[in-house]
């Protein structure tokens, strides 16, 4: 295009809507790179750069970071590659942890507004501490809790499957009741455990006896599974399938056959070994009662080998 058909920066700011700042904001920074250069070093721009100044102030109304509005722009380029769905995707996440963290503080506001002077000083240092960071609250605290609580040196893959199963995800819109119980369910892990009773290990964790906690919690996964559905029913603890793969799971992981001898002192064990009953009745609140907890099925299997 002719030199004399390109637009000023001042023009070209004009046409856009945006202050000549803005197109010089962006045209040092290589988005908007100039069509032409006047003899005395103007900046000339041609009406392609109309298109590409308002696709950079949308990209960025909708809160995308030059970096990203800069790969979006070389989409048509062959390192482009999935800039924008990449982007859009990035943004998406940012925007949905933002409004999660907005949704725990209104919450939190709404339990400290409605509850007495006497509750008031416990609420806000528990719901303090779970919204501090201005993100959702993060469930660091339980990991660190379960893996104090798993036995030595547990393979990172049966780790990690405990984890998902025992650590609550915080809702991303709680109810008043679900934020309360999170709160004291990260209270609960935080707290120094070295005097709380019922705070040691249980009896399957102790390898030196020649038990295989992997193996053990591997059957506990499909015990409690089994059991899942009685407790959702409201069944009474009782003898069938699921019992029977949760002291399979037991037998298997001490490399003994399950007799009624076996069962009969692992239900002495199990009556007393330590109990984080505490910690289940809270996620259940997190959770909910359609969801039984691995500690709730734990409970049910072991009063039903009772």
């Amino acid at each position: 295009m002719p030199p004399e058909h390109l637009w000023s920066i001042g023009e070209l700011a004009g046409q856009a809507g945006v202050t000549v700042k803005t197109v010089r904001f962006y045209s040092d920074r290589g988005l908007l790179p100039e069509a032409h250069r006047s003899a005395g070093g103007h900046r000339r721009y041609g009406p392609e750069s109309l298109d590409r100044l308002r696709t950079i102030r949308s990209l960025r109304a909708l809160g995308l970071g030059l970096p990203d509005v800069a790969r979006v722009l070389r989409e048509d380029e062959p390192t482009g590659g999935g800039a924008w769905e990449d982007a859009v995707a990035g943004r998406l996440r940012e925007v949905g942890s933002r409004l999660a963290a907005l949704r725990w503080q209104q919450t939190a506001l709404q339990l400290l507004h409605e509850c007495g002077p006497e509750e008031r000083a416990e609420r806000l240092r528990l719901l303090g501490a779970v919204c501090a960071t201005g993100a959702p609250p993060s469930t660091a605290a339980m990991a660190r809790f379960w893996r104090r609580w798993l036995p030595p040196r547990m393979p990172a893959r049966s780790v990690a499957r405990v984890l998902e199963l025992a650590v609550p995800q915080p809702p991303d819109d709680p109810t008043p009741t679900q934020a309360l119980a999170f709160a004291r369910l990260h209270a609960f892990v935080s707290a120094d455990c070295s005097g709380r009773t019922g705070s040691g290990q249980p009896a399957a964790h102790r390898t030196d006896a020649g038990h295989r906690p992997a193996v053990l919690y591997q059957g506990l996964e499909e015990a409690y599974a089994l059991a899942a559905p009685h407790l959702r029913a409201g069944r009474a603890p009782q003898p069938g399938e699921a019992l029977d793969c949760f002291v399979a799971a037991y037998a298997t992981s001490q490399q003994v056959r399950d007799t009624p001898a076996f069962r009969h002192g692992l239900a002495a064990v199990l009556a007393a070994d330590p109990r984080i009953d505490h910690y289940w009745d809270l996620v259940t609140r997190v959770t909910g009662p359609s969801h039984p907890t691995p500690g709730a099925s734990h409970a049910w299997l072991t009063t039903a080998l009772a």
